[in-house]
């Protein structure tokens, strides 16, 4: 997630045009307290800062809680000096993803839309782009020049971004082998992949002192993914718990005391597991009738963080699948509904988590029409549940766009007599940005609807799954997915996740 399955942004120049186009992000953060007239009590600067956080002035929120963070740490009080340290990173994260001004959005169109029209841009950013209102301003969300792509698909079509065979490889072939599955193991075509996970940070970007505390994704036993090996682990003496492979989700935790790294901090993983494509094919009168009492029932079913079941959502599942109600045939109803009504788009993953109140992801997407591939499955799930249907997003990696490992999520839905089946609404979407035939758009999206190439890394089976230790409440973490590993420390005053981030690698080899 976090504009998740990355093989396919079309283009790295939007991160340039960020920092070119009209962009802000500082503007009033600098002048904010000049202005506010507020006395130099940490305290009242500290409660003027949750006001400001909580009107989503989040610049004027970053200052105060800088402010009084300075205060804070002058006067010895380490409680509060780390209560504002993290209101300041939470309020920065909160705005991180919306850099562009009106101006900027527009330039950031045009250089990335071939022959886009002024009146288009005009149509996009007032009625469909992603953007909120903070300080006074209006903030345009960073890939809102990818999302009009998306959206507008057959511009995509002529831009010949990927291989369609080759995407297609698993979903469109000869002697398909979905054919008379029916009865028979759903697991077939072994792919096992072995590799190593690396965490590189260089030595001078870390903290002075302190303690970072690390949890890295690892492979998690599942009915798709067994065989699971985690071995040649660095820093074992500060591992406090792992390596994990079972249950909910895969991890390592690590407390590392700074003092103890001498020069970068190099941490690895040697990971293997073998992977099976799962083909499904369900005969609606063989479902067998639910255990409401089982403990995954429950859990399946119920309202979360980020799969809320609201009474909007309620209504437009009885909506979907009318009288109908087989639970096989209504979660093919509600996976038809996302992939032909809703685009697959990025969205501001960060600000969702930390703006306060939360908005769930499930429900964002159902009032916004906009999602990608873990906010896809979210709204999915959360439909299926509705309906006392058993669903969750799962996921980690995808290998099926292109070699190289992308983030990835999915969700499955669980029908009693078969168990969990998956399904790819985003990956059916892909169909939609080739030029190929009708035909093969829909094999390709019929097979997604209950089958699974066997190109897959699953870290969680479930999005918001706690870890032990977990990580803290009030750190600033994104916290529904684990696929790159969350990084905290009590002695920085950086976003260390948004920091390291990108010194975290996956490398994985293939064998049929």
């Amino acid at each position: 997630m976090k504009n998740r399955i990355s093989v396919l942004i079309i283009s790295a120049t939007i991160i340039i045009l960020i920092y070119t186009a009209g962009c802000t992000g500082t503007q009033n953060e600098n002048t904010a307290l000049e202005s506010t007239g507020y006395t130099e009590n940490p305290d009242e600067l500290y409660r003027k800062a949750k006001v400001e956080m909580e009107n989503a002035n989040y610049n004027t929120a970053s200052g105060l809680f800088e402010q009084a963070y300075t205060l804070y740490k002058e006067s010895g009080d380490s409680k509060n000096t780390l209560a504002a340290r993290n209101g300041m990173l939470r309020s920065e994260a909160s705005i991180q993803e919306f850099p562009f001004n009106r101006t900027g959005a527009e330039e950031s169109m045009k250089a990335r839309i071939p022959g886009i029209t002024d009146e288009e841009i005009d149509e996009w950013l007032e009625n469909s782009a992603q953007k909120i209102e903070s300080d006074g301003e209006i903030l345009y969300f960073m890939d809102v020049s990818s999302d009009y792509l998306y959206e507008n698909f057959e511009i995509l079509q002529k831009m010949n971004i990927l291989d369609f065979d080759y995407v297609s490889r698993y979903a469109i072939r000869d002697g398909n082998e979905a054919d008379g599955m029916t009865g028979k193991n759903p697991y077939i075509n072994p792919i096992r992949y072995t590799g190593t996970e690396k965490l590189d940070i260089p030595g001078d970007i870390l903290p002075e002192n302190g303690i970072l505390k690390i949890w890295i994704p690892l492979p998690v036993k599942t009915d798709s993914q067994n065989d699971i090996i985690v071995q040649n682990l660095s820093y074992t003496e500060y591992i406090v718990n792992g390596p994990v492979t079972t249950g909910e989700i895969g991890y390592v935790c690590y407390e590392i005391p700074i003092k103890g790294i001498e020069g970068d901090l190099v941490i690895t993983a040697d990971i293997g597991f073998t992977s099976y494509e799962q083909i499904f094919n369900v005969d609606p009168e063989k479902v067998e009738p639910y255990n409401k009492g089982d403990p995954d029932y429950i859990l399946y079913t119920q309202s979360e963080r980020n799969i809320e079941i609201t009474d909007d959502i309620r209504k437009k599942a009885k909506e979907i699948v009318g009288n109908e109600t087989n639970p096989y045939l209504q979660a093919q109803m509600i996976y038809n509904y996302i992939i032909t009504t809703y685009p697959y788009s990025h969205v501001p993953h960060g600000h969702l988590d930390l703006v306060d109140p939360k908005i769930a992801e499930s429900t964002y997407m159902f009032e916004t029409g906009h999602g990608d591939c873990g906010t896809q499955s979210m709204l999915f799930s959360a439909l299926c549940r509705s309906l006392g249907i058993p669903a969750r997003a799962i996921g980690g990696y995808q290998m099926v766009l292109a070699e190289r490992p992308g983030t990835h999520f999915w969700a499955e839905y669980y029908i009693e007599g078969y168990g969990w089946i998956p399904c790819d609404t985003t990956v059916a979407d892909v169909a939609d940005w080739t030029d190929t035939s009708d035909e093969n758009r829909e094999t390709f999206k019929k097979y997604y609807s209950s089958s699974l190439d066997p190109t897959r890394y699953v870290i969680q089976k479930n999005v918001d799954v706690e870890m032990s230790p977990d990580i803290p409440d009030d750190v600033v973490v994104f916290r529904i997915v684990r696929q790159t590993p969350a990084i905290v420390s009590d002695s920085s005053e950086q976003d260390l996740e948004l920091l390291f981030g990108n010194y975290f690698t996956v490398d994985l080899l293939a064998k049929t």
